[in-house]
C-alpha cells in the first residue's frame, strides 16, 4: 500500500475573478504532485440572485490542461478555439490549451439570476514537453457519460483513467486517474492507485483515515510512488478528490496562465498572446 509522505493545511482563500472564492490546495511548487500543477477549490459559497454574470474574463493558457468539475452551480465557457458550453452539477469540461487558447469562464446565465451555492474545483495537468504546442482540444464530460463504481458505504465517479475494469471518458496525454468519490460515515475503500504514480487526495468535505492518519476538511495528502493502493476510511460524510499519474521528468516553468518548460518558452508564450497569436474574444 502507499504511505501517506505529508499533509498540507488549506491556505487561505483569495478570489479568482468576481465569481470564483477558491483555496489553492496543490501548487506548482509542490513535491511529490507531477503531473498535477494547481487544483482551485472554490466554494461552497452562497451567491445573490444578479444580472450581470460573475466570473473571470477572457485570459490565455499555454502549455497544459484545465479541468473544471463542477459540484453545485453552473459554469458557462467560451474560447478563442470556437468552443464553448455550460456544464452543472456533476459535469466535467476537459481543455486542452497546449499551444494556446485564449477564454472565459461564467457562473451560468440561469444561476446568476436564480442565485444559489456554488462550488467547483479546476484542476492543472501538465503536458509533456512534445505536446506543449500541440492543437487545443475541448472535452465537455456530462455527468451522464462519467461512470459511477460502486464501493462499501459510497461511490467514485471515474472522470478520466480506470477503477479496476471501469474507463473514465476523458482523453489524456498521459497515464492520470481523477476519481470523484463520496462516503458515508465508515464508508471505507482499497483504492486502485499505481505503482510508479504520484498520489493526491483532497478532501473536500468531512474526513478520511489512511492508516492511523487523518486527512481532514481542507487538507492535501501526497503519496509515496512505490506501493500498489490507498486503504481509506471516512470518519464522516466525506467528499475528496483522488488524483494519481505518472510523474512527468521535465523541467516546470511557471508564469501566470503559462506553464513551459524554459523561461525563454514563457517569453515567447506573453509575445504570442500580446501579438494576439492565440486568438481571441469579441
Amino acid at each position: 500500500m502507499k504511505q501517506i509522505v505529508s499533509i498540507a493545511r488549506p491556505p487561505e482563500p483569495h478570489w479568482v475573478g468576481d465569481g470564483f472564492p477558491v483555496r489553492s490546495v496543490i501548487n506548482p511548487n509542490m513535491e511529490g504532485v507531477s503531473p498535477f500543477l494547481l487544483l482551485d477549490y472554490g466554494g461552497p459559497m452562497e451567491f445573490s440572485p444578479a444580472d450581470v454574470q460573475k466570473g473571470v474574463d477572457s485570459h490565455p493558457h499555454r502549455g497544459f490542461e484545465t479541468v473544471t468539475l463542477v459540484w453545485q452551480g453552473t459554469v458557462d465557457h467560451r474560447d478563442s478555439s470556437g468552443n464553448k458550453g455550460s456544464i452543472g452539477p456533476g459535469d466535467v469540461q476537459w481543455m486542452t490549451a497546449a499551444s494556446g487558447v485564449v477564454h472565459e469562464e461564467k457562473h451560468g446565465a440561469e444561476f446568476t439570476r436564480n442565485g444559489g451555492v456554488f462550488e467547483v474545483a479546476q484542476l492543472w495537468v501538465n503536458l509533456p514537453a512534445k505536446d506543449k504546442m500541440s492543437q487545443p482540444k475541448y472535452q465537455e464530460l456530462l455527468k451522464s457519460s462519467i461512470p459511477v463504481v460502486d464501493l462499501h458505504g459510497g461511490t467514485a465517479r471515474i472522470v478520466a483513467g480506470k477503477f479496476g475494469d471501469t474507463v473514465g471518458p476523458a482523453k489524456t496525454f498521459t497515464p492520470i486517474n481523477v476519481w470523484d468519490i463520496d462516503l458515508e460515515d465508515g464508508g471505507k475503500s482499497t483504492l486502485p492507485a499505481p505503482g510508479g504514480h504520484n498520489a493526491v487526495i483532497f478532501v473536500a468535505h468531512g474526513k478520511l483515515m489512511v492508516g492511523d492518519e487523518e486527512i481532514a476538511n481542507g487538507e492535501v495528502a501526497t503519496f509515496d510512488m512505490e506501493g500498489d493502493g490507498i486503504e481509506i476510511e471516512a470518519v464522516a460524510g466525506t467528499k475528496a478528490l483522488v488524483l494519481t499519474g505518472e510523474p512527468i521528468d521535465e523541467p516546470v516553468v511557471a508564469h501566470g496562465p503559462f506553464v513551459m518548460n524554459s523561461f525563454e518558452e514563457i517569453r515567447q508564450a506573453v509575445y504570442d498572446y500580446q501579438s494576439g497569436k492565440m486568438g481571441v474574444l469579441d
